[in-house]
């Protein structure tokens, strides 16, 4: 979200959690050098210098207070899809809506949905299924919250996330909250700019259409059979690159003959070669010099430049690449 500062010394990470920690409720959790690579789905990277999970939007907007008025950069941690953590881990505060009370879905009167920002995408879904609420199922499958969805856009079958987002509720790096209609918000592939320097709170949703609440569960079965069939199942941070514009990633990387190429244990999978997915022990340097050798080798065969879809946690892919 913000520009990692240089490394201060560990007692400042110390006295930043002292500091805040009486200021914030009992339940939120606060803590130093959390691991992080359980925290995603490819199992890779480090841990955090500061790591928090807060209850409410009062403790959200405290910890943001309080890191802009010590420098230190703000990092928001979905459930840790399509992003790779460094080795290093993370110089910053990395900020999980994990707990319960983020994850809410409030079917309205008028047949729109509010959603809570740490929602499982999998919970939406079978929760609109049992209200009979189409338009949701193409995100089943998706390993991620509403939250990380807006801010990258989530797409999968054919359908985007803000094909069915009426406004989003935010809150600024300052601490500010504010509701912004679609309408004002600039969106396109894998992006949204509202949310480069903010983080959801939840969105107003707005169903397809309501059906019978079998036949949407049956739409969803159908999806997720066929992404069952068509990506791995091995750990991984789902498709690593972009789609260039007119074509597709995954195929220009199994022309080339990529399928099963390997770096230590990071491996280009032999289901779907968009995937990198982690062996066992694969590690973030691992990973990313797979990504040089796709990106080098499709070039020289193709001519074209693969950019990475999935975010190189804390840091940037030209620092690397």
């Amino acid at each position: 979200m913000t520009s990692a500062l240089p490394l201060p010394p560990k007692l400042r990470w110390d006295d930043f959690i002292a500091a805040v920690r009486p200021r914030l409720a009992a339940t939120a959790k606060f803590s130093l050098e959390e691991p992080l690579a359980a925290k995603t789905t490819i199992r890779i990277g480090g841990a955090a210098r500061l790591y928090a999970e807060p209850g409410s939007a009062e403790d959200l907007r405290t910890l943001l207070i309080a890191a802009a008025a010590a420098g230190i950069a703000v990092f928001p941690l979905g459930r840790g899809s399509n992003l790779v953590i460094p080795d290093s881990g993370v110089d910053g505060l990395v900020i999980s809506l994990a707990q319960e009370s983020w994850a809410t879905f409030e079917p309205r009167p008028d047949g729109r949905v509010w959603a809570g920002a740490g929602l499982r995408l999998k919970n939406l879904c079978g929760l609109a299924a049992k209200a009979g609420l189409t338009g949701f199922e193409f995100l089943e499958g998706i390993p991620g919250n509403l939250g990380g969805a807006l801010r990258m856009n989530a797409g999968a079958m054919g359908g985007w996330m803000f094909d069915v987002v009426e406004a989003v509720q935010l809150i600024t790096l300052a601490g500010e909250i504010r509701t912004v209609p679609r309408a004002a918000m600039h969106v396109d592939y894998r992006h949204c700019a509202e949310l480069h320097a903010a983080i959801a709170l939840g969105a107003l949703l707005r169903p397809g259409s309501h059906a019978d609440a079998d036949a949407v569960s049956r739409q969803i079965d159908v999806y997720k059979k066929k992404r069952q069939e068509s990506q791995p199942r091995d750990p991984s941070a789902g498709c690593i690159f972009k789609n260039p514009p007119g074509n597709s990633a995954g195929r220009l990387i199994d022309q080339t003959g990529l399928k099963g190429e390997r770096v230590g244990d990071a491996e280009v999978s032999a289901v779907h070669a968009n995937f990198i997915v982690n062996r066992g022990a694969a590690t973030s340097a691992d990973l990313v010099e797979l990504v040089r050798r796709i990106r080098a080798r499709v070039q020289a065969a193709h001519g074209i430049d693969l950019e990475p879809e999935v975010l190189l946690y804390g840091k940037n892919w030209s620092e690397v690449l």
